[in-house]
């Protein structure tokens, strides 16, 4: 998966908006207001390896440490809390299990939602 497939997907779920609060080499995607993953784009202070793009993504701690286990290309996101982050170096992974990872993540910040907001996305998403 390349980089406009996961903005495309990303923004396509129910509710996501997008922002660059950290700057002009990360967007930041929300629903409600809540971050639940930072694309990196490329370059700016914070440039690791410049050749290999990726997103941090909130899953839950266990989701966490099976996906660093099983991929390689699946580590402790590098700025931010490691139990609650990762980082996915998306190029690397097939495109069904990237666009599962973002869904995962968009649902751990709808699950800790309020219960009245919680479910207008429950049924919004229920058919995906």
């Amino acid at each position: 998966m390349n980089i406009e497939g996961v903005r495309d997907f990303t923004l396509s779920l129910s509710g996501v908006t997008e922002d660059q609060p950290f700057g002009d080499d990360n967007i930041t995607f929300r629903v409600e207001g809540r971050i639940f993953l930072c694309l990196w784009l490329g370059g700016g202070k914070y440039n690791i390896d410049e050749s290999m793009l990726r997103f941090a993504c909130k899953l839950s701690p266990e989701r966490n440490e099976e996906l660093r286990e099983q991929f390689s290309v699946i580590t402790p996101a590098f700025h931010w809390n490691k139990r609650h982050w990762s980082d996915v170096f998306f190029e690397q992974l097939d495109t069904k299990l990237v666009e599962s990872i973002i869904r995962e993540s968009y649902n751990v910040i709808i699950s800790k939602l309020p219960k009245y907001v919680r479910v207008k996305y429950q049924l919004c998403n229920s058919n995906l």
